[in-house]
């Protein structure tokens, strides 16, 4: 009998409501919920060729953060794109908004969510978008989601303005979470808050942004001990969680073993067998456009977080090129095959119970 093949599964496959552009409350919906006294404002425009409509999302000075535009997202392109790259299935979540959006806004785009997931035929499965709050409503939303919809998850942003998952504000939905045993994908956010530091440069300000708050939410979730609160929460951080893989061991609690120093300058709260225990069964990665990072930095991340931590993500249709190379770029890598089946689709199927 041949051996089945791997399933190829794209973690982060980006979706909007299919009628954003000509539904006026979907629209005001988004555009409004962008939180201008955070820096950020949001407006519909042309792109600079005129072709097409799009959302753009910029800092307070005009400086563009992200760009939705028309026809982008829909079914057609998803299945087009995934069937040229050689993905059999992709996951989809919010890109960014989820951060912003009011739980009436959450409702449509969970509704779309789940339509465009039956028309696919089994080539999409979704994540729910939900305010983060756990109020009883926002609970109600969760459930209709995984129960009536068919959703495998959850999606957060890493931040909520200056608050991070770890927050006391969240408790009631990691509860929930802990008790339903339900993963949830934690996307990156423009990362406002660091914005003055990196404003002037497209590219800081559009890549370090998101690296830089991804790494932040890691470690404020390891070090705040929220795991040992609710052990049976996952998340899957996009950016190698802001390139957690460089950053692993400078982070780790340190302890002198030479001799006894004058004072621990480092006092961490928890130990290295906390840290190893939250990294082993509470924080994986996603490998969000594999291409971008390159080949020495990928089998990194592999022989550090372990290629049972790491998922592949291509954020499409960002950039159609960040679908198209994620696979070859993964089969490129000099890991052994059970790895690169793990990263390539083993590790969604397991963690989502696809």
């Amino acid at each position: 009998m041949a051996e089945k093949k791997q399933r190829v599964i794209d973690d982060n496959m980006h979706f909007l409501p299919t009628d954003l552009f000509t539904n006026q409350k979907v629209l005001n919906g988004f555009l409004y919920s962008a939180p201008i006294t955070m820096g950020v404002k949001a407006y519909k425009a042309m792109t600079p060729d005129g072709a097409k409509e799009q959302i753009v999302l910029a800092t307070d000075s005009g400086e563009e953060i992200l760009n939705y535009v028309e026809g982008d997202y829909t079914l057609e392109a998803k299945i087009e794109a995934m069937d040229e790259a050689g993905v059999d299935l992709c996951m989809l979540r919010m890109p960014v908004w989820q951060e912003w959006l009011p739980l009436e806004i959450c409702k449509i785009v969970n509704d779309q969510a789940a339509e465009m997931c039956r028309l696919s035929e089994g080539r999409l499965v979704a994540n729910a978008v939900v305010p983060p709050y756990g109020r009883p409503e926002d609970i109600a939303e969760l459930k209709r989601c995984v129960e009536e919809l068919g959703m495998i998850g959850v999606q957060f942003a890493c931040s909520y303005g200056n608050k991070f998952l770890d927050d006391d504000l969240f408790k009631p939905m990691m509860k929930v979470l802990n008790e339903m045993e339900l993963p949830a994908v934690v996307h990156h956010t423009p990362g406002q808050n660091s914005f003055k530091n990196f404003e002037d440069f497209t590219i800081l300000r559009r890549e370090l942004g998101r690296i830089t708050v991804q790494a932040t939410a890691v470690g404020r979730e390891i070090y705040s001990g929220m795991f040992d609160e609710f052990p049976n929460l996952k998340f899957v951080h996009t950016m190698f969680g802001g390139n957690w893989f460089g950053l692993a061991n400078i982070l780790a609690p340190h302890k002198s073993t030479k001799k006894k120093e004058a004072m621990d300058r480092l006092p961490s709260g928890i130990s290295k067998e906390d840290y190893d225990r939250y990294m082993k069964n509470n924080i994986y990665f996603d490998a969000t456009h594999p291409m971008s990072w390159g080949k020495a930095q990928l089998e990194c991340a592999v022989k550090v977080c372990g290629a049972d931590h790491i998922l592949m993500g291509s954020s499409f249709p960002v950039f159609y090129e960040w679908m198209a190379r994620s696979v070859e770029t993964i089969n490129s890598l000099d890991i052994t095959e059970d790895e690169r089946n793990l990263i390539l689709g083993g590790n969604a199927e397991r963690i989502f119970k696809l």
